[in-house]
């Protein structure tokens, strides 16, 4: 067996029914010609991309083109072992109910983890960064900023792979926020004594903790429910709540409908999960090519101009008092106010100055691509400060009354605002994308097994598994369009739990045991893994 968990049941018959067939067929030959040729074709495609991005900017140095490689390849790692350690979850229930067969499952949920890495619309990707502190954000070019991007990913996939070999269904998300977490809390250590460290933005913790809380709850709830609801409509097709006979698929319908939320899952899982891997890619590519990465290259003179003309309305409206700051003073009240949330009358002001002299600064080059390297990052950081700001103040309702007009007019230019700084190019999206699919077909069998045997007493039935993989597919989905960071593992592995509480089938608690502790133990290890890290890494680099 691939799991070092406890077996389903002690029992003859429970061990009888506990295993499957199906999650033990051999892959097809034509699989490796065929997941290499995409390999290769996809790093031609990168490669040509990123030569494209790279021609209007200095040559790199040779220690930076390692240290980018580096980074690439380690933040690339974390997603592929999110593939094998969370999309496995997604398959487990339409191989155990032999809806699909375990090679097809598994290549089909990498294919829909892929389009849904390419879909997505980044908000949940700069979620994540909203909980780094931001003076390493926007000094993610320090030695500072590249060792707090190598600390958390190596801590996410050191933690990753440990309950990944002992076959437990830990949640890749929860152990990135922890890692996350382990590097703020490190870094405001080392630095409170000077009063310049943010530590951890904890609006933002509390609004990720609760998706991550409530997410598995909703999960085993509305399994439950959905479950019932299905013995209720189906009742007279009692071959729906028994285990799966041999290989035997389910009835046509209720196949369909495995098939589709599987499907639901994975392109969820790749469109949520995905994004995580996109963020701290986008900031190690802003931190060693600013001149390539720090801004959208990809507006047009005429976005600038609508930008340079929201700018003007949007500081008339902020500026109830008239005062106007230079950007080195405005800059220095916004960093103070965004690491202490202690709001001075200064706030105000230097938001209303810095949002004028943005909009002024970008249209006077007229090209995005014109803006010199020192330049283009500070607009950055200025950018990112006053984004920042905003949203505080929004939390807080301290911005200044305002009409259904002059909110409108703020409303756009903070989305415009964000337009600059909350983009992915397309290649850095392929690139995930093949890492989250090529990592769901390689490693996928311990955490299918711990999923389709040892969270219930007997057997997956095929409604059980439908029910599971509808809410799981629905919460997901509606988490992404909320841009909240949810775990696939939590919500489905609730999921399943629930209907075997629903279906009175028993819970194997040995298995639920060790689950619930690596859900428990997940955020504090990776918090001391990832400040360690993070502290080591620190003694080499300053």
């Amino acid at each position: 067996m691939n799991s070092n968990l406890p077996p389903a049941s002690d029992s003859p018959v429970a061990s009888s029914t506990a295993h499957s067939t199906n999650v033990h067929i051999v892959t097809p030959k034509f699989f490796m010609p065929v997941f290499l040729t995409i390999i290769i074709a996809t790093l031609i495609y990168i490669g040509f991309q990123v030569s494209a991005d790279l021609a209007h900017v200095p040559p790199l140095s040779l220690y930076s083109v390692i240290l980018l490689s580096t980074a690439l390849f380690i933040a690339l790692g974390f997603e592929f072992v999110n593939g094998f350690h969370d999309t496995a979850n997604a398959v487990a229930t339409v191989i155990y109910t032999n809806a699909l067969s375990a090679p097809v499952a598994v290549m089909w949920a990498g294919f829909c983890n892929f389009l849904g890495v390419m879909v997505a619309s980044g908000a949940v990707a700069y979620g994540i960064i909203a909980l780094l502190p931001v003076e390493l954000i926007m000094n993610v070019a320090s030695g500072a900023g590249f060792a707090m991007v190598f600390a958390l990913l190596l801590a996410a996939i050191i933690w990753n792979l440990g309950t990944w070999f002992l076959g437990i269904p830990a949640s890749s998300s929860h152990t990135l926020i922890g890692s996350i977490l382990g590097v703020g809390i490190m870094n405001h250590l080392l630095n409170a004594s000077t009063g310049m460290s943010s530590g951890v933005d904890m609006d933002q913790v509390i609004k990720v903790g609760k998706a991550l809380l409530f997410s598995p709850l909703i999960g085993f709830a509305f399994a439950a429910i959905v479950f019932l609801l299905v013995k209720t409509v189906f009742k007279r097709q009692l071959d729906l709540f028994q285990p799966p006979e041999g290989n035997k698929p389910p009835p046509p319908m209720i196949r369909a409908i495995l098939i589709f939320t599987c499907t639901g899952v994975s392109f969820a899982h790749g469109s949520n999960d995905g994004q995580k891997g996109m963020g701290l890619i986008m900031l190690i590519l802003i931190g060693l090519v600013p001149l390539a990465y720090s801004l959208n290259k990809n507006l047009d003179s005429n976005h600038l101009q609508s930008f340079e003309q929201l700018s003007s309305k949007a500081a008339n409206v902020l500026n109830v008092n008239n005062n106007e700051l230079t950007d080195a003073k405005a800059r220095e009240v916004l960093t103070k106010y965004i690491q202490t949330k202690e709001q001075t009358p200064e706030v105000m002001p230097a938001l209303a100055s810095m949002t004028a002299h943005l909009g002024t600064r970008v249209a006077d080059y007229g090209n995005l691509k014109e803006i010199p390297e020192a330049a283009v990052t500070e607009i950055r950081n200025d950018m990112y400060l006053s984004t920042t700001t905003f949203k505080r103040l929004d939390k807080a309702e301290a911005l200044p009354a305002m009409n259904d007009a002059q909110e409108k007019v703020v409303k756009e230019y903070r989305s415009n605002l964000d337009s600059f700084l909350q983009y992915i190019p397309n290649w850095v999206k392929v690139a995930v994308a093949l890492a989250l699919g090529l990592g769901t077909m390689v490693g996928w069998k311990r955490i299918v097994v711990t999923v389709g045997e040892r969270i219930g007493k007997s057997h997956m039935t095929y409604g059980q598994g439908m029910s599971a993989e509808l809410v799981a597919m629905s919460t997901i989905a509606a988490a992404d369009g909320l841009g909240m960071p949810v775990s696939t593992t939590h919500v489905l592995n609730s999921a399943v739990a629930g209907t075997m509480v629903a279906n009175r089938s028993g819970l194997n608690f040995a298995t639920v045991k060790v689950i619930l502790s690596a859900w428990i133990f997940t955020l504090p290890a990776t918090i001391c893994l990832s400040g360690g890290l993070y502290w080591l890494f620190l003694q080499f680099v300053t």
